[in-house]
């Protein structure tokens, strides 16, 4: 696995891990999941954590113990403590199971997960020694991607409502467009389509027009979006989301963006080909990680 031509050396990699912190990127691929150590723009180390073929992957930030990082498999759910050395275990909370997975994202301090057949679940993984809960939230066509409350299926996107008060119950609401493949549901929320990107003000609007595959959003105004093989990057203060709020970046590698996430202060696109692209400010540096068949990313905060 080579290193990125841009690359700084293993003792300015520590030297600069011990005053900036490090966030821990989870790339999901057909191969299994990838963890690469970020500290800033500067990428340390990354090694093969998980070998399950992988879907999708998502972070759920706790109070009372370490965040988890969870992934979507054909087996079901698989959850590990974010660290040094996350072991993903099952989460075989009944009615979902072993059934195949497809997508996870995170919302109301829970996991929400996509069946293959549709079904949206949320479950809640407590402190270590409770049993995880799973609750039906609804059904959706073809599900593609969750990203807060948002979920990308076939048949638009969805929002998840409810759940505000104890023992409220948690639906999914149609709120429009079609073959979404990927929502943002972090500040404005974003969506790629088949004929473009779009965010929501008086209904959805029109963000660029063109084949979208992904997008991402940091809820502080910025977002990122693919839209026919290239990234944009949408840097204005969030009041403004049209086409000329973005602008299309330049990434070191002639590569095409297949995943994109946010960290604290950081910007990561994943390429087709396993570059990794990692943007603090100052331009994007890049890493290859050497794993093909990228579905998505996942950033966590480690220290």
């Amino acid at each position: 696995m080579a290193p990125a031509e841009d690359d700084i050396s293993i003792e300015e990699k520590r030297v600069y891990a011990g005053t900036a912190g490090r966030t821990d990127a989870y790339v999901a691929t057909e191969s299994g999941v990838v963890r690469v150590a970020l500290s800033a723009d500067k990428v340390g180390a990354f090694d093969m954590v998980a070998r399950d073929p992988a879907r999708d992957a998502a972070v759920l930030p706790r109070d009372g113990g370490p965040d988890l990082v969870g992934i979507a498999t054909g087996d079901g759910l698989r959850v590990a403590d974010v660290g040094d050395d996350p072991e993903f275990e099952p989460v075989t909370a009944d009615p979902v199971g072993s059934k195949s997975i497809v997508a996870v994202g995170v919302h109301d301090d829970a996991f929400l997960v996509a069946g293959e057949d549709g079904e949206i679940d949320r479950i809640a993984v407590d402190d270590e020694g409770s049993e995880p809960t799973t609750t039906s939230v609804g059904t959706v066509s073809d599900p593609r991607a969750i990203d807060g409350p948002l979920v990308a299926a076939g048949d638009g996107v969805h929002r998840v409502t409810g759940g505000d008060s104890a023992g409220a119950t948690r639906a999914l609401t149609a709120v429009g467009l079609d073959d979404a493949r990927d929502v943002a549901g972090a500040g404005m929320p974003l969506a790629a389509t088949g004929s473009g990107a779009y965010w929501l003000g008086n209904g959805w609007m029109t963000a660029l027009e063109g084949d979208a595959t992904a997008v991402a959003a940091d809820g502080d105004g910025h977002a990122m979006a693919v839209i026919d093989g290239d990234l944009f990057v949408h840097a204005d203060d969030g009041a403004e989301w049209d086409g000329e709020t973005w602008t299309v970046a330049d990434l070191p590698v002639d590569e095409e963006p297949v995943a994109l996430g946010y960290g604290p202060g950081v910007s990561v696109a994943v390429t087709d080909v396993g570059t990794l692209c990692v943007d603090a400010g100052d331009g994007w540096r890049h890493q290859v990680v050497g794993v093909r068949g990228v579905a998505s990313v996942a950033l966590a905060v480690v220290e």
